[in-house]
């Protein structure tokens, strides 16, 4: 039974000693970031040396490959992608062609990722943007301003991603658009009404909330729970994800590395379990830090590994057909708006 954990490697290929860790770990999954992805070989040797660690041909591999400044593989050993505010821009053209461009996007982008071996894109990114929200965090990941842009787009995105080969994972549950700092470097702090954000935050995941995969944000939302910040919060895991938005999907942590959570990383991990999440996202951690908290990991089990079980299962067969009238097809879609 694998643990209820996510892990990348330290550099960019295993060491004999990151194997050892991993195979006696069995974490459920694995991450990859920029220093993984130098090019299409050393993608697909390294997904291949992390499902070989846990034996599992099937163990989930995820990336970040949204387009625009957020993505992992990167020009010129591979195809650059718009932000996602570029298919917003079309939207205000023209509707339809925006919803075909933000499909074929997502297939493309899965596509890409799912031909080097990689099955879990993180996207989409579905909160709603607000005037005054950080905007570096936000800025251009985002399609819109508007919930029900937003929604359609991002669907569009979602079916496209499958059908390219890569599950996807809707993000910051229950919402990041208010945040006025960077959740990487200290703790954003919301404290308008649950009114505010049961209309317009929650939103946009309450119309996606039948997708198998979401990941938390780290804030505190005061009118919920003014002590305590979201992913370690029983009352917004349980009352707000699992209550009103009526999420039931696998869910994971934000990387419990980032300096919004205080405490030893040990402890994150044990109160994000505590709070409700599914699944603790342990980025970028030393061997010495895997080391320390691998005995605060809990075996994937019950409704948690049920929910992994459910979401593995949409991947189905894809055509590997060369993608170069699709991407013809989305360079003509996105000539009106790409900068």
């Amino acid at each position: 039974m694998p643990t209820a954990a996510i892990f990348d490697c330290e550099g960019p290929r295993l060491t004999a000693e990151e194997k050892a860790f991993f195979r006696d770990v069995d974490p459920w999954g694995f991450i990859l970031f920029a220093r993984h992805c130098e090019n299409a070989d050393n993608v697909r040797a390294h997904c291949d040396e992390l499902r070989e660690c846990v034996g599992r041909e099937d163990a989930p591999i995820l990336i970040d490959q949204e387009g625009g400044r957020v993505v992992r593989l990167k020009p010129p050993a591979f195809p650059a992608h718009p932000p996602a505010s570029v298919f917003g821009e079309l939207w205000k053209l023209d509707p339809a062609k925006a919803n075909e461009a933000a499909r074929l996007n997502g297939y493309l982008l899965g596509r890409m990722v799912s031909d080097l071996g990689v099955n879990v894109n993180c996207v989409p990114m579905i909160d709603v943007p607000q005037p005054d929200a950080d905007p570096v965090v936000i800025g251009d990941r985002v399609f819109a301003k508007w919930p029900d842009v937003i929604t359609t787009l991002a669907h569009a995105t979602i079916e496209g991603s499958i059908a390219g080969g890569a599950l996807p994972v809707m993000k910051h549950m229950p919402g990041h658009g208010r945040a006025l700092c960077d959740s990487h470097f200290e703790l954003p702090r919301v404290c308008n009404s649950k009114r505010d954000l049961q209309t317009v935050d929650f939103e946009t995941f309450k119309s996606l909330r039948d997708v198998r995969m979401g990941m938390t944000a780290h804030i505190v939302y005061e009118a919920y729970d003014a002590e305590t910040v979201s992913t370690l919060s029983s009352v917004i895991i349980n009352d707000v994800i699992r209550g009103e938005i009526g999420f039931d999907g696998l869910l994971m942590t934000d990387d419990l590395k980032m300096k919004a959570l205080g405490g030893p990383i040990p402890e994150r991990i044990t109160r994000s379990y505590e709070a409700g999440c599914d699944i603790a996202l342990n980025c970028n951690f030393t061997l010495a830090e895997k080391k320390e908290c691998s005995g605060h990991l809990r075996p994937l089990e019950g409704k948690a590994a049920a929910r992994a079980a459910h979401a593995l299962e949409e991947l189905g067969p894809v055509d590997r057909t060369d993608t170069g009238e699709a991407y013809e097809r989305l360079n003509t879609l996105l000539k009106p708006v790409k900068i």
